[in-house]
């Protein structure tokens, strides 16, 4: 197993994540490398989702010479993936080479920057769009978002995705980069999820920016800066 247990969180220590969020952290990697990073890192976070939490069945296999059993992943076709908008498309298309029959839901939710963080360490949050499948209770839910800085965009976020909803059997927060802040914010919000990451940094700056960090992934990915 490449998962380990750090109190507020789980983090994948695969080591070609570890070497992928390497290559991403640095500045250097250009737009159409840092997306295909993304994606690739949200393709192992799959498989490790895949890996570490969904069962397996026994199944009665013909191959061209007779009859043997094998095994095939449970709950394939009950996965629902959430996308934050937007530097989480890539990672999401990553996902989704895990989880190719996966439901998809989009919110559009960010921070307002020019309000700043207040003095509890939270940001104020604009959703300008939300549209999710039904969450049924056996359901995989995957809230998707490369950076889990103050938590108060994932907190949002999961206020939206549970919102007359049935709680998942499975709900996991996965991120690339994560502040313990935000890690521990969530996780006294929402203790039923399980927050599932590539790296926990050391803190926040006075910005509310994770560091070490990656940057601005929307940006970095998005060439919009």
């Amino acid at each position: 197993m490449t998962i380990e247990d750090r109190d507020d969180a789980n983090v994948i220590t695969h080591a070609l994540a570890k070497d992928t969020l390497s290559r991403l952290r640095d500045k250097h990697t250009e737009q159409v490398a840092f997306r295909k990073g993304l994606v690739k890192l949200g393709r192992i976070a799959g498989y490790e989702v895949i890996d570490g939490a969904m069962d397996t069945e026994y199944v009665t296999i013909e191959t061209p010479l007779t009859e043997t059993t094998g095994e095939r992943v449970k709950g394939l076709d009950d996965v629902v993936i959430i996308n934050v908008l937007r530097a989480a498309t890539p990672f999401v298309e990553g996902l989704l080479k895990a989880f190719p029959r996966a439901k998809q839901g989009v919110i559009s939710a960010g921070r307002d920057e020019e309000a700043g963080m207040n003095e509890s360490g939270e940001f104020p949050i604009t959703v300008d769009y939300v549209k999710l499948p039904d969450i049924r209770e056996e359901d995989t839910v995957i809230v998707a978002d490369p950076m889990l800085a103050t938590g108060s965009t994932m907190c949002t976020v999961l206020g939206a995705v549970l919102d007359d909803q049935p709680n998942p059997e499975n709900l996991f927060v996965l991120s690339a980069v994560s502040a313990p802040d935000g890690l521990l914010r969530v996780s006294e919000a929402y203790p039923e999820a399980d927050l599932l990451t590539v790296s926990i940094d050391d803190h926040l700056d006075e910005n509310g920016y994770i560091i070490p960090g990656l940057g601005d992934a929307g940006d970095r990915a998005f060439r919009t800066k």
